[in-house]
């Protein structure tokens, strides 16, 4: 549920990204030739292009668009000064990083990349080095969803992924502007997660627009002079100041869930400026919204009810039921007492209160990933709620407290950065009553999931967005990884993005219900691919199929 790289090590090759970057990639998802909405923007991207560090000659609009913009060259000029990533006595990541071999910087970008002689901020990079220098293929980027997920920490963790051929790359973590260690942003909300249920009744929706107003007023109240830069196509600009930066003429890139959408969105803005592209959980760019979890209601009920079998089996460590019904019986007994009234789980300082805007929310964040950790730690929790309906006293399992501490207060990091990326790239409905029609109409064949992906959210309440929606009229040859029964970044949105990009190839594993597979879910046919890929450049000759190994 969190987004800040303080709050883990980093993960390693056989275990998955921990639970801050995994739940933020989740419900991030949770996400053209037409370069801006307005010539001013369109001239900065062109002069980006045309005038970087190591850039192919330009055509001759290109070279108008240069003179246009010649006040971008700088940044990409600039040389990052590598030096430790320890940024104080209380960082907790740096010092595994150091010990890694990685090496950390700060690159200056323009906060308005139409007025690149105005204010700057930093985005914070990482840099581990190729160690087989000889047969070096270039420098990847990183980016692990969320929206406003980091990755200064993640490369290490790649480098595992890679394994022989991660000595041939320099591996570059970056988090996103207004993200962890770059210029932050802050919105002071009294929580972190906002995709929240709209609940029971009617009651409880028009707490919801209350509350989600309240927060686009006070994130606009302390941020007002960012936030209208905070977006996808600016994160994609910074993308490629970064490799100007870095002195490539290419880049390859590495994108899980909303990182998919980063990286097409490279890839329409910046032509000829990537290489080897690895779009894992892929979201249809025509697709990204707002609301970016409406229409995964059917693979979400399928992967509660396979989590549901497993707990079944059991029961006598769960105590859930000895069935699927049984056990889906208990998570419907749980949402229905939290709309009676709060639940009250774990005690003392650590002691929440749970309605039913925030279990439906409980519930969703622990089936994205099938693997029996996984299910054994939403298993642990889904007692607790239980033991709570009951009235009973409870304890939170070990590693929830800090996760509900920012996910319902909003403690330990800054918050609002996620809903500021969404809420920038693309304009939100108004009208709260539309919202609440769709809520209802999809309550009738999705009554727990359907109140929470249809609900309002800040965008509703924000300002409009300065550009239009990227979306993709070029193609680009790039390798898709997707899961049959990802309950976030469904799998008919991977289908759709190898539409879009016939160059494309695309990798399904089947029978998983898992979100974000390579390097993390240990299946041998999906990393080999990727794997093979990243060393030769070259994709496979025709889509392939991978089915899930035993755990």
């Amino acid at each position: 549920m969190r987004s800040h790289e303080a709050a883990e090590a980093p993960p390693t090759a056989d275990r998955p990204l921990g639970p801050a970057a995994r739940r933020a990639s989740s419900v991030g998802l949770v996400l053209a030739a037409c370069l801006a909405a307005t010539p001013t923007l369109a001239v900065a991207d062109e002069a980006a292009s045309a005038g970087a560090a190591g850039a192919a000659p330009p055509s001759a609009s290109a070279s108008a668009a240069n003179r246009s913009g010649a006040g971008l060259d700088p940044y990409y000029r600039q040389r990052p000064a590598w030096g430790s990533c320890v940024t104080g006595p209380g960082d907790t990541t740096g010092p595994d990083l150091d010990r890694a071999g990685v090496q950390c910087a700060d690159v200056t970008v323009p906060l308005d990349y139409a007025a690149p002689r105005g204010r700057t901020i930093t985005v914070a990079i990482s840099r581990l080095k190729a160690t087989d220098t000889r047969h070096r293929i270039g420098a990847i980027l990183l980016n692990t969803g969320g929206p406003g997920g980091p990755a200064r920490a993640y490369p290490p963790t790649a480098r595992a992924a890679m394994k022989e051929v991660g000595a041939r790359y320099d591996i570059v973590g970056f988090d996103p502007r207004f993200v962890g260690r770059s210029t932050p942003l802050d919105c002071g909300w009294p929580l972190g997660m906002t995709w929240l249920s709209a609940g029971a009744d009617r009651a409880g929706f028009d707490r919801q627009v209350a509350l989600q107003k309240s927060l686009a007023d006070k994130c606009r109240a302390t941020g007002a002079s960012v936030l209208p830069h905070i977006s996808t196509r600016n994160t994609a600009r910074d993308m490629d100041v970064i490799r100007g930066a870095l002195g490539e003429r290419k880049i390859s890139y590495l994108g899980y869930s909303y990182g998919t959408y980063l990286g097409t969105v490279y890839t329409q803005m910046f032509p000829g400026r990537h290489d080897r592209m690895v779009l894992d959980g892929a979201i249809d760019p025509g697709d990204y919204r707002p609301r970016l979890l409406e229409g995964t209601e059917r693979e979400n009920e399928k992967a509660l009810s396979d989590w549901a079998g497993w707990a079944a089996e059991r029961h006598g460590t769960y105590g859930l039921g000895r069935t699927r019904a049984e056990v889906l019986a208990s998570v419907d007994r749980v949402v229905a007492a939290s709309a009676r009234g709060p639940l009250t789980i774990g005690s003392g300082a650590d002691a929440f209160r749970i309605d039913d805007s925030q279990v439906p929310l409980l519930l969703f964040s622990g089936i994205a990933d099938d693997t029996e950790p996984a299910r054994a730690s939403f298993g642990g929790l889904l007692s607790v709620l239980v033991e709570a309906a009951g009235g009973a006293p409870t304890t939170l399992p070990a590693g929830f407290a800090g996760e509900l501490r920012y996910a319902l207060r909003g403690e330990g990091e800054p918050t609002g950065v996620q809903s500021a990326i969404i809420c920038g790239d693309v304009a939100a409905g108004r009208d709260p009553e539309q919202y609440w029609r769709d809520i209802e109409r999809s309550r009738a064949a999705h009554p727990l999931f359907g109140p929470l992906t249809r609900n309002i959210n800040p965008c509703a309440f924000w300002d409009r967005p300065r550009e239009e929606p990227t979306r993709v009229r070029r193609d680009a040859p790039a390798l898709i990884v997707a899961a049959t029964g990802d309950p976030r970044t469904t799998y008919k949105g991977s289908v759709e993005l190898r539409r879009q990009l016939p160059s494309s190839r695309l990798i399904t594993l089947e029978g998983a219900n898992r979100h974000a597979l390579y390097g993390s879910y240990a299946n041998s046919c999906v990393d080999d691919q990727v794997n093979r890929y990243l060393a030769t450049g070259k994709l496979p000759a025709k889509d392939r199929t991978c089915v899930k190994e035993a755990d």
